[in-house]
């Protein structure tokens, strides 16, 4: 197991969550804790980077659904952005590809929306 690590910074779209390691049961809820002190204003996107994601389990798949209510809530975007194959795989099989905004890299994830 590796442990978690969530690195926020601000971009002009909004936060930035960079998420690194495991995301499982034992660690998912310092990923929901955090979000729930974003303080999102509307037409803000919160980005979840998840290019250092290396597991993820139910528990993670709730964390990331808990950000987008969160987004949601405050009527803000959400969007994962370069999600490894692995982890895609999993969101394609329980149909959160189709839930999720899904950005190939960071920088088309905090892009300016025109």
């Amino acid at each position: 197991m590796r442990p978690l690590k969530i690195i926020t910074r601000d971009a002009t779209t909004g936060p930035v969550l960079e998420i690194i390691g495991d995301l499982d049961y034992s660690n998912a809820t310092e990923l929901r804790e955090l979000v729930t002190t974003l303080a999102l204003q509307p037409g803000q996107r919160l980005v979840l980077d998840l290019a250092g994601m290396e597991f993820c389990d139910s528990s993670g798949i709730t964390a990331l659904i808990a950000a987008r209510h969160h987004a949601d809530a405050a009527q803000a975007d959400m969007a994962l952005t370069a999600v490894p194959s692995h982890i895609l795989r999993v969101l394609n099989i329980v149909g959160l590809d189709q839930i999720f905004s899904l950005c190939p890299d960071g920088d088309s994830g905090t892009a300016t929306r025109s």
